[in-house]
Formats: C-alpha cells, structure tokens, sequence
C-alpha cells in the first residue's frame, strides 16, 4: 500500500483501498483547517469580509429589493443559492452586520430587534427586516462593471462574486474577530477619514513610512468611543507589526447635584463592555462569592467588598432611547474624592480594559498572514488599484462599443431614405444586412442596430444629437485610455475618488486618544491588625487581632506550631526558604484563619523547602544570614525583597546544609 497518497474514503469507486487510520484524520483536520481558515474566520484585505458576509451583502444587492424586506427571505436567498451552511449562523452574521454598536459602519439597516450591546439577543428573523444601508453602495456600487471576478457557488447553478470591489478598506473601518484552526484575528475598527487618508498616501507615495502613516491615521475608532490611554510608543508598535495591545478606558463626568452633592455618569465604554457586564462585576465585589472548591470567601474578597460598600452608594443603569447610554454612580459620601472612587472601579472592573490587536487576514495571494498597517494599506492599495483599471478597461470597452454604434447611425442618418428602401425591398432581415454592409460598408453589428430599430424612430433620427454624442464619447475614450495608459493618471484617480468617499461618507472621530496611566491602587484593604502563624509543615494563615492565644490554635495531626508573627492587612511579609530563596507576600493575600490555612508553597514558589522564616520591618534593618554549614554574611532586610512569586536566590546553600533564620545585627522590628 502506497502510505503518501492522499485518500478520498468518501467516493464509493474506493473499493478495498485502506489506509492508517491516523493519516486519514491528519488529512481530514487539515482539510477542515484550510476550510475554517479561508472559508469561514478570517477576512480578505481586499474588501474586509469573511465569505458569509459577502454573500449576505451580494444576495441583498442581487435581490433588487427597495426599501426594508424581511430578514427571512434575505437567509433563504443566501443560503438557497451561495452559503452550505445553517440558517442560525448565517442570521447572526447578518445581524453582527447591522449592529451599530459592532460595526463602526453598519452595511446593513435594521428595522426590528437586533439585539443590544448588554448581549441580548436579535428576534428572530420572521420577525425583523433589513435593507442594505448606505455604506454598502462603497461595497457594491461597482459590482456590475467588470471589476472582480466570479465563481461558481457550491452547486454550479449560480455565480458569486470572488471579492467585492470595496471603495474603502473595510477591514480596517469595521474591523474583525475570527479564531480558526491555528490562527486567530482580532483587527480593531478605524474612522473613515483617516483611513482614507492613509490609504491615499500610500497610494501616492508607495514608500511611505509608518510615521507619515501614522500621521494620517493616530490610532482605533470604536463604535462605542471611550478613551485609548496607550502611550503612542505602544500603539506604534501594536501597528508595526500587526500585534500588541491597547488600553482602553471609560469616559465620564462629574455631575454636580444639590446641597454640595454630586455622581459619577458614565456615558462611554470601552469596546465590548456592556452595562450590564459592570453592574454584574460590581454586584461581585460587594456581594463576593467563595472560589470552586472554597467554604468561604478570601480576606481579599471581604476587604474589597468593605473597601467598595465604603465608597459606593448605589449603581443603576439609565440608559434610554435619548441617552443611548448613561451608567449612574452615587458616591457613599459627597467628601469622597471622585477620581480616587473612580480609580478603585478602573482596577476592579471593565471600566477599563486592555483590547488585543492581532491583524490577521488572507492577503491578495490567498494565504493567512498577520500584517503591519503599512502593508495592509499598500496591499489594499494594489487591489484598488486593480479593481479601478478593470472598471476602466470595462467603461472604455462599453464606450467604445456605444462609439461604433453612434457612428453607424450617423452613417444611416445621411442616407435614411434610401436605407428605408433597400429595408423595404429586401425579403428579409438578414438580406438587408447583407446589402447594407455590401453597399455603404456598415459593420454586422452597425447594420443589425439599423434594421432593428422601428421604422418610425428611424425616421427621426437626429443628427446634431448623434454627433454631440459622438464627440461626448470620443472625449470619454480619450479620456479612459489616458488613465489605462498612465499609472499616474490611474492612481490621480483612485486618490480622487477615495477622497470624494471620505467627504461624503467620513464622520468625525469617537474615540478620544489621550495619554493616560494606567489605574492602579496601592492599598485596597483596610488597616487591621493580623497574626500570621505557621505550621512545622508549613502550613499557613492569618488569624483577625493581635494577642492570639496561641494554645487554642488547632492543628493538623502530626503538626505543630512553627513561628507566629503579629502584623497589619497592608503589610508586606519577607519570607525565606530553607533553600536559601527570598519571597515578598502582602498579609492581605494570605489564606483566613478559620481552619488549617494553606501550604505556604500554593503562595509562593518555595518547591519542598521548609519555610525558616517570616518577618517584617524597616527595609534598612541590618540582618546576619547564615546556614549550618557555617556561612554567613551581613545584608539589609530590604535586600530580601521579591517582585515575583517565583522569588529570587538570595544565600547559596551547600548541599545537606538549610539556611537559619535570621538574627537582627543591631536591633530590628518583628523578627520571628
């Protein structure tokens, strides 16, 4: 048996032909793979779109149809003639087109219930209508003049176009979300002016930079605004190389109310976020629940929710019809800080957010590449370019085919009486195409014009008119071969025409880019005071209150009391291992007395080695380390500090030997 042949187990003409079972499936998934890849999650450079929201948009133009029709009759089209696939899917990528708070700019008008950005769904699609909305004449406008090439749809019975003949990069405009078989995109949405202006420098100038493109187009546009904080090094790079992150924030005001009192009115989100997803991340922190596998809520999750309950009053959603939306926040007391209350729910929530960028596509040459602005700009460039000297070379073929036409009826005009009678006088059609050709030279198709109008019309042929319009084509054809015979004058044009799109389609930026940190909070938890105790095992937890009776601490059998230390919530412990490794851990983190508490090694990466110490002080504290080989030196307690749980090698320990724990060298704090 030949093992590098490919199978085909689904043709009955296989007879006894066999093959391991794995390579079938390698073969199968691959084929899957390629198909889910190009067929299905990651759009065209060229026009944007994935191949369902292609032939949704074609069906809706192909139709005819004025004005709104039922949704439903747009799936049966699409499905009845391009898309193999379930109705569900091809509903909800209809839907996802008509969502304004999805797409930067809608291709479809919905009429009906088409979901909300708090993630309820659309109606179902007996129910609602829809028709192409303005922006898909940028789409669709240009189908019909020979500019894109056509396939057979998945039966043979009917064509669809490759691509559509895009006037705009929409893949950038509208952005994209995709996650096929090794692959995933995530392309963020653009403002049409500025991506226009892009495109049309570098159209003009090929070798255009990032900074001058940059210039042109500053960064994302959401459909929903919101703020972008990143510095513009990191939105650089994130546009370099087609990969990165971004920060996005919520965008407010402070809205001042009687007797000195005031809230919080949110009015923009971060992209994705919904209402509903903050007040349900609010409603966690001060009503926390116990983790899988918990009987009780960590010390983090009371301290928060105290920490919450102390500087929230109240939360609601006002969002209507007149303020699309409004998220309202009563502070507990009008002598709080807004802007610290506000920094609090930027940590806690998805006021603020990090949004990945990952520009996927399949390129012009039909392969899945992540790609830098720079290039998708140019790439999209080289297919405008092309789809404009196309539509060129179809005008000029249609002008040139009308011209020839003109000129044959200009011909007849000067001998109309006497082609009527040879018309007349002929036995049929084609004998006076014949005798017309024969006799005065008209070309078969300038003869078959002549004999097929109505004698009538014939008759009133004008002569001033046809020659006005034979000059109007002859300056046309000048003007269309000019174009095809000057890569100059082509792309005069197409920078023409994207800039008279922009004027006429192009709305003003939403998303505000102003440079701002990132929220962060140092303390989070009240100050209380807090006993650490540590089990000979290594065991750990945090008992409420100084002056733990120490006799009444329960342990594990076979276990005991190893050390205790008496501290506060906000402090920061230094731990060291057996080993010889330092850790930091906040006496927040650490798991609530009630219990047995948890191996210390769950908190930091301390492996099997006993945990000889645990202490706290001022960072200047002079300590004598040491081992029982018989080591030593002096450092600060400072000097222990870890950033990371994985902690950092601070002694060199020999092997069989520990380390001890350390002595004060000249008086210290707490040392256990």
């Amino acid at each position: 048996m030949d093992d590098s042949k490919t199978l085909d187990l689904f043709s009955p003409e296989n007879g006894d032909d066999s093959a391991p079972i794995e390579r079938h499936a390698s073969q199968a998934y691959l084929g899957y793979a390629v198909s889910t890849v190009k067929a299905r999650a990651l759009p065209e450079i060229a026009d944007g779109l994935k191949p369902v929201q292609r032939r949704i948009l074609y069906a809706m133009g192909d139709t005819g149809a004025q004005g709104f029709a039922k949704c439903a009759r747009y799936v049966g089209e699409v499905l009845g003639k391009y898309h193999p696939h379930g109705d569900s899917s091809t509903y909800e990528a209809m839907v996802h087109l008509a969502q304004p708070f999805s797409m930067r700019y809608p291709l479809i008008d919905g009429q009906g219930n088409f979901g909300s950005r708090d993630g309820d769904g659309a109606a179902a699609y007996r129910y609602t209508e829809a028709r192409l909305s303005r922006y898909a004449e940028l789409m669709l406008a240009e189908i019909a003049e020979g500019t894109v090439d056509f396939q057979k749809n998945y039966d043979g019975k009917f064509d669809e176009p490759v691509l559509l003949p895009a006037r705009m990069p929409f893949g950038l405009l509208n952005g994209s979300f995709g996650i096929p078989v090794g692959f995933s995109t995530r392309i963020p949405s653009h403002n049409l002016k500025e991506v226009a202006a892009a495109a049309a420098q570098l159209i003009r100038h090929p070798r255009a930079k990032l900074d001058e493109v940059l210039e042109k187009l500053p960064g994302p546009d959401f459909p929903g605004g919101g703020q972008i904080i990143s510095p513009a090094e990191e939105l650089r790079a994130a546009y370099e190389t087609g990969r990165g992150s971004i920060a996005l924030r919520a965008r407010w005001t402070v809205e001042p109310l009687a007797r000195g009192q005031w809230r919080i009115v949110i009015h923009e989100l971060p992209h994705g976020v919904s209402c509903r997803q903050v007040l349900e991340e609010i409603e966690a922190l001060v009503n926390p629940k116990a983790a899988a596998g918990k009987k009780e809520v960590s010390q983090e999750q009371k301290r928060l929710k105290q920490f919450m309950l102390d500087m929230v009053e109240t939360v609601r959603d006002e969002s209507d019809r007149k303020a699309k939306l409004r998220l309202v926040i009563e502070p507990r007391s009008s002598r709080q800080d807004a802007s610290e209350m506000m920094k609090a729910l930027l940590v806690h929530t998805s006021l603020e957010v990090r949004y990945p960028v990952n520009m996927t596509w399949i390129g012009l040459d039909g392969l899945p590449e992540t790609k830098g602005i720079v290039e998708v700009l140019r790439e999209w460039g080289e297919f405008r370019l092309a789809t404009v000297r196309r539509r060129t070379e179809h005008r000029l073929q249609k002008c040139e085919d009308r011209l020839h036409i003109v000129l044959g009826r200009l011909l007849a005009f000067v001998r109309i009486d006497e082609i009527i009678r040879l018309i007349r006088a002929a036995d049929d059609q084609a004998q006076a195409k014949a005798q017309m050709q024969a006799k005065w030279k008209f070309t078969e198709r300038q003869a078959e014009d002549i004999v097929n109008i109505r004698l009538g019309q014939l008759t009133k042929l004008d002569g001033v008119k046809l020659n006005d319009e034979r000059k109007s084509l002859e300056a046309e054809r000048k003007g269309l071969k000019d174009i095809l015979g000057d890569e100059k004058e082509l792309k005069k044009l197409v920078v023409k025409e994207l800039e008279a799109d922009a004027k006429a389609y192009g709305d003003e930026r939403r998303t505000l880019i102003k440079r701002e940190e990132r929220a962060a909070i140092e303390r989070t938890v009240l100050e209380e005071p807090l006993t650490v105790i540590l089990s000979r095992k290594g065991w750990v937890r945090a008992r409420t209150g100084h002056g733990v009776d120490m006799e009444a601490v329960g342990f594990k059998d076979g276990d005991g009391r190893s050390l205790e230390l008496e501290c506060m919530t906000t402090d920061t412990l230094t731990v060291l291992a057996a080993g010889g490794k330092a850790f930091s851990v906040d006496a927040a983190a650490l798991p609530s007395g009630r219990g047995d508490g948890a191996p210390m090694n769950t908190l930091i990466h301390s492996g099997s080695d006993d945990i000889v110490w645990i202490g706290l002080g001022d960072p200047a504290t002079p300590l004598l380390m040491a081992n029982t080989a018989g080591n030593g030196f002096l450092c600060k307690l400072g000097d222990l500090a870890s950033k990371t749980r994985q902690g950092k090698d601070f002694m060199t320990v020999p092997e069989g030997a520990r380390a001890l724990a350390p002595a004060p060298a000249a008086g210290g704090k707490a040392i256990a």
